[in-house]
């Protein structure tokens, strides 16, 4: 009888129209922890306060939470290829559900960012399923269109957070932001349990690659700490230099024990297939200039345009919208067609929309800065569902979870990248500048009252042009990558034989 309420009877898992409430499943989790990534952030300052604490404590909350998911979501994929990819689904609804709850109920700072690594642990196993599942569930002529929703409904998600964290903390409090998860995670967990789809268990007996994991998971932690501290320690800091060769030391040690144990937690022969690498590399790469692009957006709009906080949030907004709008016609369309037209074309305007933010200045046509961000949004929209599509087609069936989490785990490191380098250049770019005219080591640019505005204006203009520069040349490489790599996903009989073990 257990067993009965465990999963879904064959009878339901097998039929056609079954895919479709499972995938309806896997949007639970994708809608819950993409909303928390971003309705976190505009709680912030009231969390400083209300608690107490620093600003840097309080980064913490958004530190922890962001590392946590990195570091675990390959390991967390392949438990999953190893253990079953629906139970550990359920198992992440629980955990960030029970997350969420100590969240919102945290009496101090340092409570609230030990529940958020928890909460974080949830979100993991979610993020490095959830693929993973759709994958498993769908035909490769549906899988892009079924990618497609889910990018759609992240998107979305995404957008919506920050109104939605604003509305509940001055209706409720803070502590509603997190709460708001519960309700959520207890449907997902329901319908986890009586929907996702039972996985076969292998025959063959594999050993958890405790040692590749430990490498893994403490290498990355280091090199993602010495990008997100560097900024603010100083990049040429004795700490960041340590946090460095930690990461280089370790990521080395991985590789060797990858390459030398039975069964490794990331099978490294994963990324002799072009599709698999090139996919997870350009994948990373967008992640990159989105999230470069909305680091530095909102301080052009108000610092440069004085346009106010909830305009910027306003005007920014179009991104996420057109993404979620193109997302599921760019899957279907990469289903008929293959993804590598997709991708290109998503890569060519991102191009194209960086081209046109090289122009901005002191003064902006509103109209047409809305345009190039819907042509950003577009361009995203266009390339993330086939591209994902592509590496989740490039991967064996039993090695589905651990090439989900590589899948997301890139698209955390462009998060991370593209946010800390671009800051790193722009700021870089902007002290120098201003050392130029003559003010020597100035923090807080924009409110030092001795620097005249134009000077303010043009060191800005100065660094966020040159990163823009640097944006466009991504979306220019990464287009020529996709343009060259191969449409059909799937592995050749070579490499297949490889994985079999023939």
């Amino acid at each position: 009888m257990s067993k009965l309420l465990a999963f879904p009877h064959p009878f339901f898992s097998e039929r056609p129209t079954w895919k479709w409430f499972i995938l309806t499943t896997v949007l639970m989790g994708a809608t819950m922890s993409a909303l928390d990534v971003s309705i976190v952030n505009v709680a912030m300052p009231t969390l400083k306060n209300d608690f107490n604490v620093s600003m840097a404590m309080i980064e913490w909350v958004a530190i922890a939470y962001m590392l946590t998911l990195t570091i675990f979501l390959p390991l967390f994929g392949r438990l999953a290829d190893m253990f079953g990819r629906s139970k550990l689904y359920t198992f992440g609804f629980v955990v960030f559900t029970v997350g969420s709850f100590f969240c919102g109920m945290a009496p101090s700072a340092s409570f609230l960012v030990g529940a958020r690594i928890l909460q974080a642990v949830g979100a993991g196993l979610l993020q490095a399923n959830s693929v993973a599942l759709i994958t498993q569930a769908f035909p490769s002529s549906e899988r892009g269109k079924a990618i497609g929703i889910q990018g759609a409904v992240q998107a979305i998600s995404m957008s919506i957070g920050p109104f939605v964290g604003g509305l509940l903390i001055a209706a409720i409090g803070w502590r509603a932001i997190f709460y708001v998860n519960i309700p959520i995670g207890i449907l997902g967990v329901t319908a986890a349990v009586f929907i996702l789809p039972p996985q076969k268990k292998s025959d063959k007996k594999e050993k958890v690659d405790i040692l590749g994991a430990l490498t893994f998971a403490s290498g990355l932690a280091f090199l993602v700490l010495a990008f997100n501290m560097g900024n603010k320690l100083g990049w040429g800091s004795n700490t960041i230099i340590v946090y460095f060769i930690n990461a280089l030391i370790l990521l080395t040690a991985f590789v060797i024990t990858e390459l030398n144990v039975k069964d490794p937690m990331i099978d490294l022969k994963l990324f002799r297939n072009g599709t698999f690498l090139i996919g997870n590399l350009t994948g990373m790469l967008s992640y990159y200039v989105l999230f470069a692009v909305l680091f530095l957006m909102p301080f052009y709009l108000e610092k440069v345009l004085n346009v106010s906080v909830a305009m910027t949030g306003m005007l920014l907004t179009p991104i996420p919208l057109a993404m979620a709008i193109v997302a599921p016609f760019s899957g279907h369309i990469s289903d008929k067609y293959g993804a590598r037209i997709m991708t290109t074309s998503g890569m060519a305007l991102s191009a194209l929309a960086c081209v046109g933010l090289m122009f901005l200045g002191t003064s902006v046509n509103m109209i047409l800065l809305v345009c190039e961000l819907v042509v950003l949004g577009v361009g995203m929209g266009l390339f993330t569902p086939p591209n994902n599509s592509a590496i989740m087609g490039a991967a064996p069936k039993e090695k589905l979870g651990v090439a989900g989490g590589i899948l997301n785990m890139m698209r955390s490191l462009g998060l991370i990248f593209g946010v800390d380098i671009s800051g790193l250049i722009f700021s870089s770019l902007e002290h120098k500048y201003l050392a130029e005219k003559g003010y020597q080591n100035v923090q807080h640019v924009f409110r030092n009252s001795s620097i005249p505005l134009a000077d303010k204006d043009g060191a800005f203009l100065h660094g966020f042009l040159v990163v823009i520069l640097v944006l466009l040349l991504i979306n220019v490489g990464g287009a020529l990558l996709s343009a060259a790599k191969k449409d059909e996903g799937a592995l050749d009989s070579e490499a297949a034989k490889e994985f079999e073990g023939i």
